[in-house]
């Protein structure tokens, strides 16, 4: 689609947001949002005319890319039909969405409880644990992202917690693996998984096992850093909540539906978690959209005991119709088995490749359409581009690397001193290959802030 050049229109549209909207995890006075004329497929575009081939999938979400037809055809047909209905009635929409999601998920994660979107999915696995468990604890990794609502925001291990960590009994951290910036010393996977995991059991210790109801780690940690666990670590894991008891919670929000080029991020790891939450990609973000996948043992706690838990709008009609059209895609046009040739032929050897001539990138890790760089001061020290959390001028080097991309017409995925590729899974081979161009150009900007 061409874009439709309208600056006046552009103007009324970023004159009302500013006006009246209340933007998320913003200094209000001190952004500019782009005022987005319309999207299709990996790209979107403003009132200007500019267009951006988008390498964040929105917040890595349009897994499918924008507009897809089939999907829109769906929702417009379901708003025909049904647009709504209360969630305690049996919907043919609502119960083939389960059906679909729950022929994808791992092991006997046969129950699905639907919720608006990935925190809420969160706040309701957390509580499924402790009910089922009688505990109250919960051990959650320092470097993971959970969501913004209250135990969700709580169980998070980044910066954007701080401002909320009043709510946070019954809640402990661990260091979870992470070679490059080895919290353990190690230096090979074998190394950093074994001690990871004596790390833990360690801290389940010292915390009393029997208080401990669940742990929660995101499969593949994604705002974080997508650092992919060692070979052993997360069955490591599900040995141990297995020994004292605990419920093992598999955050898929992000890296579920594709992401990692397999259904879910937790098929490449042999490992079944308790309960696994997902959101995001299940329908291509296009109505909001998570649950939580139960297994067996624990929805039979609540064969009897009714679960005290609900939404208004679990599992939305017009939300679940998405979700059905959004898997049928993918299962007809091998999006899945797309996204893993793509990271495994074009964006992994190249951002490879960017690594090997940019001083400024000091790590590669991903799979599938699911990457991240780790850029550096120095490759040889290690020390990041910016410092922990950096903002105003100490984030600078960052800033200048993302005015740099979209100048090349790619809307950048930044977080501190990372830069992530996550396009759509769908992502046509030529577009990533833009991608990774416009990323060689903006990358030698990175270089200049190196030593």
């Amino acid at each position: 689609m061409t874009p439709h050049v309208d600056p006046q229109a552009g103007a009324a549209v970023k004159a009302a947001d500013r006006a009246h909207v209340f933007h998320s995890w913003s200094a209000q006075g001190l952004i500019d949002p782009l005022a987005v004329a319309g999207a299709e497929g990996s790209y979107f575009w403003d009132y200007d005319g500019n267009r951006y081939l988008d390498f964040t999938s929105g917040l890595v979400y349009t897994n499918i890319g924008y507009q897809h037809p089939r999907v829109v055809a769906a929702i417009q047909e379901q708003a025909a039909k049904l647009t709504t209905f209360a969630p305690a009635f049996a919907i043919d929409v609502r119960s083939e969405a389960a059906r679909l999601i729950a022929e994808r998920t791992p092991g006997d994660l046969d129950k699905i409880f639907f919720t608006n979107g990935g925190a809420e999915a969160v706040e309701n696995a957390v509580r499924m644990a402790r009910l089922h468990t009688g505990r109250h604890k919960v051990l959650s990794a320092f470097r993971s992202y959970h969501g913004a609502t209250s135990t969700a925001i709580n169980l998070t291990g980044d910066p954007r917690r701080w401002a909320s960590d009043t709510g946070s009994a019954g809640v402990v951290r661990f260091w979870a693996p992470f070679l490059y910036r080895s919290p353990f010393y190690a230096t090979t996977e074998e190394q950093e998984c074994e001690r990871a995991l004596a790390h833990l059991e360690d801290t389940i210790a010292f915390e009393g096992p029997a208080t401990i109801a669940a742990i929660i780690l995101e499969t593949v940690p994604g705002t974080a850093g997508i650092m992919t666990p060692p070979p052993g670590y997360l069955t490591g894991v599900r040995e141990i909540c297995d020994k004292y008891g605990i419920v093992f919670v598999l955050d898929e929000v992000m890296a579920g539906f594709g992401r990692t080029g397999k259904w879910f991020a937790a098929e490449h790891f042999d490992v079944v978690p308790d309960l696994m939450t997902f959101a995001k990609g299940v329908n291509s973000g296009y109505v909001p959209l998570g649950g939580v996948a139960i297994s067996e043992k624990i929805a039979a706690t609540f064969d009897k005991r009714p679960y005290p838990g609900g939404l208004t709008y679990s599992g939305h009609p017009l939300a679940c119709a998405a979700a059905v059209a959004t898997i049928q895609v993918m299962e007809d046009e091998k999006v899945v088995e797309h996204s893993a040739h793509i990271g495994e032929t074009v964006l992994g050897p190249g951002l490879r490749e960017l690594a090997e001539r940019h001083p400024s990138v000091g790590e590669v890790r991903g799979m599938g359409t699911f990457w991240a760089l780790d850029l550096v001061k120095s490759k040889e020290t290690r020390e990041p581009l910016v410092p922990y959390n950096a903002a105003g001028e100490a984030n600078a080097p960052m800033a200048a690397f993302g005015a740099a991309a979209k100048k090349q017409g790619l809307w950048p995925f930044i977080n501190m001193n990372r830069t992530h590729a996550v396009p759509a899974c769908n992502v046509s081979e030529a577009e990533a290959k833009e991608g990774l161009a416009a990323l060689d150009a903006a990358l030698s900007v990175a270089d200049e802030h190196t030593v």
